[in-house]
Parts: structure tokens; C-alpha cells; sequence
């Protein structure tokens, strides 16, 4: 099964916008796309955890989920439901940070954002290979961003567009990478946290993206050839460029 979001459009009205990266350092990349002050706020539905914002347009608002789908996940859903409870429900979720690239379609330093967002290890393995969770009866695999504001945001920042897995394992051999890449040929990129992002917004009814910088190929684990850095600018240029796609988005 395919979760679609809702379908966004252009107009003057800036939404509220939450964006859930894995770890502080790609929050951080983040938020120096924005003009003015951060200020930090303690998120009191989950000790420990801090949302940093900036106060725009676009009114935005970010915090370190944690790496990996679960956490991801319940701290994204926890930050959602304070929102709602407070009477001022986020517009537009957004999963963002670096990401492995399948080479050459998303090479070391661009930037990727999800047409749809998959989980690619939820499932069984066969006899006769992977099988994905719907095709046991069960639940989802993909969530859609908006179409539209996909296409805006990925003229706006210059990004290529394609499928973002989520994976809980991350890829180390070139075996694993060409395998993901003939289950799902319009893969360009691997992370950790998106499809558990998206699965808290979709249960909150609010429309999901996905953003990320390439940092490294998806294969045999090179340290040396990772470019952290680089990624973490590429981020914070990529959302400097699409910050003004988000201020005039409103979902329909």
C-alpha cells in the first residue's frame, strides 16, 4: 500500500513547519538557513528533548529526533501531538539531514528530495527473496509528499527527485546496494529516519517531505570517502534556497 498526502498549493498564507532530523548536527545545518534568533524550547510531552525555533517566515521549528525509524518516529509523533493539544497543529513535517546516494543518479554533495518514501527492509525474507510488508497483508511501505510542492521545492534548491529509503540497517556492501537498487530502481538515496517521520505525520493527518544531502555512496563502507561536511552545507544551502517555497505553501 501507497499513502498519498495531501495534495499542497502555492499561495500567501506560511505554514507552520517542523523539521525532524536525526542528530543535532544536522538540525543545526538547518537552521543556519534561517534568518533570525534561535530559541530553544524543552518539548514537555518527552524529557530531554528540545525544540529549536526560528520564528520566520517560514515559521519553522526543529528538533533531533534521533537516528533510526523508531525514535524518529516517537519523538516526531510527541512533538505533533503538543502542537495540536496547544491549538497550533503543524502545516507540513519535514525529514531532513545527510544521506548515502545510490551513484551516479545522487552523487557526494547534492541534494535529494523524496517523491516517495519507503521503507525497504520492512518485510520477510523468502526462499524466493524480500517480500515488503503489504505483500503479507500488513500495513504500508511508501509515503508521497505532495506532488506539487515537491516539484517547487526541487526547482527552487536545484535537487533531484526520486525514491528515499529508509532503512534500519545501514547499506555496507555493494552486494546489499545493487539489490536495493533493482527492488527499487528510482532510489537515489538511503537514510534512517524518514519513513518513521512520515508515519507520524500520516497519523496525524499532516503532509510529509523529505530532504537530504549526500554525504557518501551507498556500497562497501569508506570512511575516507565520506564527506560530512560537505553534506551538512549542501543542507544548510538546499533549505536557504527552498525556505521561500515553504513560506508561501499552504496545504489545500
Amino acid at each position: 500500500m501507497v499513502l498519498p498526502a495531501d495534495e499542497g498549493l502555492l499561495t500567501t498564507s506560511a505554514p507552520r513547519v517542523l523539521v525532524a532530523t536525526a542528530v543535532p548536527a544536522e538540525r543545526d545545518a538547518v537552521a543556519r538557513a534561517f534568518a533570525g534568533p534561535v530559541c530553544e524550547e524543552p518539548l514537555s510531552a518527552l524529557p530531554g528533548a528540545t525544540l529549536h525555533r526560528v520564528p520566520g517566515p517560514p515559521a519553522v521549528d526543529l528538533i533531533a529526533a534521533g537516528v533510526g525509524p523508531a525514535l524518529a518516529a516517537a519523538t516526531t509523533a510527541s512533538a505533533l501531538a503538543v502542537a495540536a493539544l496547544a491549538g497550533a497543529p503543524y502545516d507540513l513535517v519535514v525529514s531532513a539531514g545527510i544521506a548515502g546516494g545510490f551513484a551516479p543518479h545522487a552523487p557526494v554533495g547534492s541534494l535529494v528530495v523524496a517523491d516517495g518514501i519507503t521503507a525497504a527492509d520492512l518485510g520477510a525474507e523468502t526462499g524466493d527473496g524480500f517480500l515488503p510488508v503489504t505483500e503479507l497483508g500488513f500495513g504500508t511501505v511508501t509515503h508521497r509528499p505532495p506532488e506539487a510542492l515537491v516539484r517547487a521545492i526541487a526547482a527552487a534548491a536545484s535537487a533531484r527527485t526520486g525514491t528515499v529509503l529508509t532503512v534500519s540497517t545501514v547499506t555496507g556492501t555493494a552486494a546489499r546496494a545493487d539489490a536495493l537498487r533493482a527492488r527499487h530502481p528510482r532510489a537515489l538515496a538511503e537514510a534512517m529516519e524518514g519513513f518513521g517521520v512520515a508515519e507520524a505525520a500520516a497519523a496525524h493527518r499532516v503532509p510529509v517531505l523529505e530532504v537530504r544531502a549526500v554525504s557518501n555512496p551507498v556500497g562497501p563502507r569508506d570512511r575516507a570517502a565520506w564527506r560530512i561536511g560537505d553534506a551538512l552545507t549542501a543542507l544548510t544551502e538546499g533549505f536557504g534556497k527552498l525556505a521561500p517555497v515553504l513560506t508561501s505553501w499552504k496545504i489545500a
